[in-house]
């Protein structure tokens, strides 16, 4: 039975991409943090093998790698959430950076034959031009986030330990995904929290930040399949977007949500949500990684909110 190791295990990402690898008869070994809150996957908790360690621990990398040897790593966990990495600029950095290099190095000392996937962010382009609309992957570097630079550097360790060491690393420039279990920091998560708090009359308004941002979303289970297909199908040391190829507003978004709920409207703008740089469109061409895999979404995007409503509702 083949060995999966997943960084970030207990994230949203991580622990869907856990219940896709399960179905599919595989060996899965987790990394999470100490102290780690365990709720999203406590559904399949004993099911795999759960190893704590922080990724900024080159030699708890090192050790895990040689102890489980594993014929897949999956590199999830980061500090993802956009906002907090202008709160805390350092950490970001440090954790996404520092841990991507850690995972790369224990592979190359340990002398692994893993493939590495490192999965990244539609956050590294940016500020995109309108000539460049929708994204392909030789569109410009332009990050506008301290969490966009993290990333543009752990896509380029990835490519650069392709050529300097033929690590087999994959590297997935993933959209926006959402799903049940999305954090409610998040803005489609939080938009369905906060609706599901005014249906139980615990709230009288939807506190909203940047309404005029399009972005490309997809649901996260077809985001996570696309994660299997690049390592078996992708090249090394390139990047492959997975998106729908769909802009759809913020406003759009709330609009979605609401609708299938009996809430009626109420919107206030809060300051506090409002980004220093906001990038005003991201959509993504995800051709590249269609012709390489044969990847298409399955998921109908109303059936995802449906299911994030549901998941709020039941908290």
């Amino acid at each position: 039975m083949a060995k999966v190791l997943i960084t970030g295990i207990t994230g949203f990402a991580g622990s869907h991409l856990a219940e896709f690898l399960l179905a599919r008869g595989l060996d899965v070994i987790g990394i999470m943090r100490p102290r780690s809150r365990t709720e999203n996957i406590e559904e399949f908790r004993n099911k795999v093998r759960l190893v704590e360690a922080d990724i900024r621990d080159a030699s708890s990398m090192v050790s895990i790698v040689q102890d489980y040897k594993p014929s897949i790593i999956f590199h999830l966990a980061a500090q993802a959430f956009v906002p907090m990495s202008w709160k805390a600029p350092s950490e970001t950095l440090t954790t996404n950076i520092i841990g991507t290099t850690n995972i790369l190095e224990a592979v190359r000392l340990v002398h692994n034959v893993a493939t590495v996937h490192v999965s990244c962010t539609s956050e590294e382009y940016g500020l995109v031009c309108q000539d460049d609309l929708p994204i392909k992957e030789t569109c410009p570097l332009q990050p506008q986030s301290p969490y966009g630079v993290s990333k543009v550097a752990c896509d380029l360790l990835a490519q650069q330990y392709y050529r300097s060491y033929g690590i087999k690393t994959i590297i997935t420039r993933a959209f926006n995904h959402t799903g049940k279990r999305r954090g409610e920091s998040y803005v489609s998560s939080n938009f369905a929290k906060q609706l599901v708090e005014i249906e139980k009359g615990k709230r009288e308004y939807i506190s909203v930040g940047n309404l005029e941002a399009k972005r490309d979303f997809s649901d996260v289970r077809d985001i996570v399949r696309g994660y299997w297909l690049a390592t078996l199908k992708c090249n090394s040391g390139e990047p492959y977007n997975i998106c729908s190829g769909v802009a759809m507003s913020i406003n759009d978004l709330l609009l979605r949500l609401a609708e299938k709920t009996s809430v009626k409207l109420n919107v206030k703008q809060d300051v506090d949500r409002m980004r220093p740089s906001d990038v005003p469109m991201l959509v993504g061409d995800c051709s590249k990684f269609k012709k390489a895999t044969g990847w298409v979404a399955k998921y109908n995007f109303d059936d995802t909110l449906s299911d994030l409503l549901e998941f709020w509702r039941n908290r």
